[in-house]
């Protein structure tokens, strides 16, 4: 594949990514020069999330009940250090020329395991079933909510995603407005479906399918690939098969289905790339917007493997060193 310069278009938002394969390296240099993370022991006494250390946390919102002598498999607390609280609510106030609301919504801390060291790559089957059951029911709760019109479930991984607490744990945050961000994505899906009467995200689905040239994983319910204008190395979407906007929708089936698929790119990424860093992001409607037939829920997978720096954030637009395809091959390639 040549080294040159390539600029390729996101089809969902119209944003542009220059991929620079000459910048950077082979895709399994991007395996990080260090040891694995430190062994880490399945309980910890100064850690809020293990079994015995509840004196730490504030209030237990909600817990999946565990089997014979095991108390609980997943919990929700309300995060210690919120970004948003309960209290107010989203009416907006005029300070001088400029607008401002109160900080309105619920920030929580989803527990995946009683066990410190037990991260989603590692576990079992059964295990990330229960973290996606915790999801869709914590999600479906708040949605009964009127105030809630955004809710964003998301999980960091390492230090440079962000994590504060090594403890498996993602984090929800529901907030009474819907950020632009996310607004200029509707707004492309909306487009696009005025021009062609499709969803964007069922095109390039059925594209990637298809062309089948970055496809990772796929099984009844859900494909996973890197996208076309991937902006990160590794980034990788898992898409549902079936259209819908909304995350609430996901059928029992699905959650199975979704759970294996998690786990099966998170352990790839384990394995291939050194435990890497990384965020993911369920990306769903909001409120109001569930049912609209131009939207299509799904995962993005960011690893962080690469920084941003001057370009990139005075453009805003990423310069990606690594080649979806060649992304694709490596995670696909048993010997890696």
């Amino acid at each position: 594949m040549a080294a040159k310069s390539e600029m390729r278009q996101n089809k969902a938002t119209k944003e542009w990514v220059i991929f620079a394969p000459f910048r950077g390296k082979r895709p399994h240099d991007f395996k990080p020069q260090k040891k694995q993370r430190e062994d880490l022991p399945a309980f910890d006494k100064g850690c809020p999330f293990c079994p015995g250390n509840e004196h730490m946390l504030t209030n237990i919102v909600f817990e999946m009940a565990g089997e014979a002598n095991k108390a609980w498999r997943t919990r929700i607390v309300p995060n210690k250090f919120p970004a948003v609280t309960p209290e107010g609510d989203g009416n907006r106030f005029q300070t001088g020329l400029y607008v401002a609301m109160p900080g309105n919504g619920r920030h929580e801390v989803l527990i995946e395991s009683p066990q410190h060291n037990h991260q989603v790559a590692l576990m079992s089957p059964d295990q990330a079933e229960t973290v996606i059951e915790t999801y869709h029911r914590r999600y479906s709760d708040l949605m009964h909510d009127d105030e809630n019109m955004m809710i964003l479930i998301f999980r960091n991984h390492g230090p440079r995603a962000g994590t504060s607490l090594i403890h498996p744990h993602s984090q929800l945050i529901s907030t009474s407005i819907v950020p632009r961000y996310i607004r200029q994505r509707e707004e492309e899906a909306e487009r696009y479906f005025d021009e062609w009467g499709r969803c964007v995200f069922c095109d390039i689905l059925q594209f990637e399918t298809e062309n089948d040239r970055r496809i990772v994983f796929e099984n009844s319910s859900f494909v996973a690939f890197v996208p076309f204008a991937a902006d990160v190395p590794f980034e990788i979407w898992i898409v549902p098969k079936r259209h819908q906007a909304d995350f609430g929708q996901i059928s029992e089936e699905e959650k199975s289905d979704l759970a294996h698929a998690l786990l099966n790119i998170l352990f790839r990424l384990y394995h291939k790339l050194n435990d890497p860093d990384y965020n993911y992001i369920v990306n769903t409607s909001p409120r109001y917007r569930a049912d609209e037939p131009q939207l299509h829920w799904y995962i993005q997978i960011r690893p962080r493997l690469t920084t941003q720096a001057g370009f990139e954030i005075g453009s805003g637009i990423s310069i990606n060193p690594s080649l979806p395809e060649a992304d694709a091959d490596f995670l696909n390639n048993a010997t890696g």
